[in-house]
């Protein structure tokens, strides 16, 4: 697909989920940054604010199939990837697919689940696949999960490991609506019968892998990708950073850079495109030190400093 046609079908796209959600452009676009990036997106906030009925818009939208997982406390990595099932009848072990072997997987409340049962997306969010005793699965293409979790200071939750926080390639919050947007909400509520929206599906399947594809043909030059591995390894000098962005970090920030020229329906990356996408991309990769917790650092200041500090090269 050629750019300036993707960049066409996310915008409406976007248009079809602003029909839905009640948000600002920014946060839209974010979500759709991760997935044409062909990364997970993930979504912190207060419950009831719409994160969940955000992701069901985005997988209905894009005509792809769509799961959800409930996490709770109790929940066991085989609820989610699925397990071997004895069959009486043939005296054989037959797999029955868990709730992951969809297009677009809901993660729903994340973080209540204890951190064996998160670690069972990993190999599900690099791979593509999952391993049950022993045998590989093949998961639907396209895939993504879109997971949300509850703050951490919020009960009953447990705070995500960090290679399975670097796993998502961006992190992103809806917020609370103004004034006018909790109006408008109220208002479309009032216009129809059901308690939830609901979307139409404009994309299909084979149309949502040719626009993933399509920041491939987007062009960077040298300049850009000095300029990504200086944002990179600025957070790892910061004295308030513990852990900083890791390789991995670097190509999503090239990857979430390509995918917002792709979504402004241009053929090159500017550095604009770096700077927006890079607060998203990096800063839930950044583990503090104790001293900068203890002081309430903010992980997105930090990314907006070393943006701030860092010269911008001249494409």
């Amino acid at each position: 697909m050629e750019i300036p046609e993707a960049s066409s079908a996310l915008e409406s796209v976007r248009e079809e989920v602003g029909s839905a959600v009640v948000a600002d452009d920014e946060f839209l676009e974010t979500v759709l940054l991760g997935i044409v990036a062909r990364g997970h997106v993930l979504m912190e906030d207060v419950p009831g604010t719409g994160k969940t009925l955000t992701a069901r818009s985005v997988a209905t939208a894009l005509g792809l199939s769509f799961s959800r997982v409930q996490f709770t406390p109790d929940l066991l990595p085989s609820d989610v990837t699925g397990t071997n099932v004895y069959n009486e009848r043939d005296r054989t072990f037959e797999f029955a697919d868990g709730p992951i072997f969809a297009n677009v997987v809901l993660a729903d409340e994340i973080n209540r689940a204890p951190p064996k049962t998160q670690s069972a997306l990993l190999e599900a969010m690099e791979e593509g696949q999952v391993t049950v005793d022993g045998e590989t699965h093949q998961l639907p293409q396209p895939f993504f999960v879109i997971a949300t979790q509850n703050p951490v200071e919020m009960e009953g939750t447990f705070e995500l490991p960090e290679a399975q926080v670097d796993r998502f390639a961006v992190k992103t919050a809806i917020g609370y609506p103004d004034e006018d947007g909790e109006v408008e909400l109220l208002q479309r509520r009032r216009g129809r019968d059901a308690l939830s929206p609901s979307v139409e599906s404009v994309l299909a399947p084979g149309d949502v892998e040719a626009v993933r594809s399509a920041p491939e043909a987007v062009r960077v030059e040298d300049d850009l990708l000095d300029y990504m591995a200086a944002i990179a390894r600025a957070t790892r000098d910061d004295r308030r950073v513990r852990v900083g962005v890791s390789p991995r970090g670097t190509q999503r920030l090239f990857e979430t850079a390509r995918a917002r020229a792709v979504i402004e329906g241009r053929e090159f990356v500017t550095p604009d495109d770096v700077k927006w996408a890079a607060e998203p991309t990096l800063a839930h990769r950044l583990v503090l030190t104790p001293d900068a917790r203890v002081d309430d650092v903010q992980k997105a200041h930090i990314v907006r400093e070393i943006l701030d500090e860092i010269p911008v090269p001249t494409v």
